[in-house]
């Protein structure tokens, strides 16, 4: 809009989907902003339709933004995955298109590590078969193949956030633990780290998998590795469900290689809770399945609410891209006393000097400048006087290598 009032919130749309918290909905209407709500996930079609007028998509695991989704969206800013992972967003096409996206990487850490212990005592003590037998009217106490957790070794694929306090609770236990990653890693505790996966599957009673959602993950877990785990050893997904064979699994639970295994994703899960389930892991023994809750609790959700709002916030009212996934990640101030002007463009040479040639042709005094860039797009904030013509900032936007521009006043 011309002159030196700002865009009016109201007319800012904000979608989110997937039955996101109502504390994110609260929070984003505070401030002001057009907030649509959806119970569950939609498909590539149906998002490219909702997404017209659109300017912030909110989402969780279910929906997928493709590279077709991004370009049909008209006013696509930012979006906001209101959950640990992005593998169901295209981040190079967000990053062509200009679209900045964040997640909430540490809000339900405490929530999957709490579930991931429980699962353990329950599968080391048959909890799950004793539980339904009982429901059936059958009576079977024994010791048999019960365990405790106390000087069993816990081996983590994985050692991130989720892995790395895994490990401190589990040694709390009396466990003995070991850790792969392929990142360095700061073993915390007693903790110590092997240099393969190989051997981490050697020497594990207990193996829990705490991996990202790379495509290089898919099946880290198959037949192969199933052969080198110890007989009668446990397995735990609560990462991503691409990363196991499930089929492979299923034939090392029944054979008895595999003692046990929890699992909490699955290569393809419903869409919606009236959608019907299916695995080849159902009605095996001592086999727990849940359906994607390691970070389902309440105190879970409400801390990814307000984190993800707070960072797409950041970003629609003033530029702040801090814990960025796919842009240069920049912090800062609210806008005061001047005009905010926001370039995202991809990063090749001469556009900053682009940039200020047009600023200066415009008569703009810059009051303060910020550029940060990644290998692949560029960021400059500048902020200039309050007075301009609304034709001045024109020639911005057809810098070459523009892929987003926008004023904050």
């Amino acid at each position: 809009m011309p002159g030196r009032w700002s865009y009016p919130r109201s007319r800012i749309r904000f979608l989110l989907l997937e039955n996101i918290h109502p504390a994110a909905v609260e929070r984003l209407r505070e401030e002001g902003y057009a907030v649509e709500t959806e119970t569950g996930a939609l498909d590539e079609s149906e998002l490219i339709e909702r997404l017209r007028g659109v300017h912030v998509l909110g989402i969780r695991s279910k929906t997928t933004v493709s590279r077709r989704v991004l370009e049909s969206a008209d006013r696509l800013l930012a979006i906001g995955a209101f959950c640990i992972g992005t593998n169901q967003i295209d981040l190079e096409a967000a990053s062509d298109h200009g679209v900045a996206c964040f997640n909430a990487p540490y809000s339900n850490t405490r929530s999957v590590v709490e579930l991931a212990i429980g699962l353990m005592i329950s599968l080391m003590r048959d909890v799950a078969d004793k539980s339904a037998a009982m429901h059936q009217g059958r009576w079977n106490k024994s010791a048999t193949g019960s365990r405790e957790l106390r000087g069993k070794t816990l081996g983590i694929v994985g050692y991130g956030a989720i892995g790395s306090q895994l490990s401190v609770l589990a040694e709390a236990l009396g466990m003995r633990v070991v850790f792969h990653d392929l990142a360095e890693r700061l073993a915390l505790g007693n903790a110590r780290r092997l240099r393969s996966l190989d051997q981490l599957l050697a020497e594990a009673d207990v193996v829990s998998l705490h991996v990202d959602g790379r495509a290089e993950n898919l099946n880290l877990m198959g037949a192969s590795q199933f052969a080198r785990m110890k007989p009668g050893a446990l397995l735990l997904n609560l990462s991503r469900g691409h990363v196991v064979d499930v089929g492979a699994l299923a034939q090392a639970l029944g054979s008895g290689r595999i003692g046990g295994a929890a699992v909490d994703v699955f290569p393809e899960e419903p869409r919606t809770n009236a959608d019907p389930f299916d695995s080849a892991l159902r009605g095996l023994k001592n086999v727990i399945l849940t359906p994607h809750i390691g970070g389902s609790t309440e105190e879970a959700q409400e801390a990814i609410a307000d984190f993800a709002a707070e960072r797409l916030l950041g970003f629609v009212n003033r530029g702040d891209t801090t814990f960025s996934v796919n842009l240069p990640n920049v912090q800062l101030a609210e806008v005061t006393g001047a005009h905010r002007l926001l370039h995202i463009h991809r990063n090749q040479p001469g556009v900053l000097a682009e940039l200020n040639r047009a600023i200066a042709e415009a008569g703009l005094n810059i009051l303060g400048q910020h550029l940060k860039t990644d290998e692949r797009t560029g960021y400059v904030i500048t902020d200039v006087d309050r007075d301009y013509a609304p034709e001045a900032l024109r020639p911005l936007r057809d810098v070459p290598g523009t892929l987003r521009f926008r004023m904050l006043h």
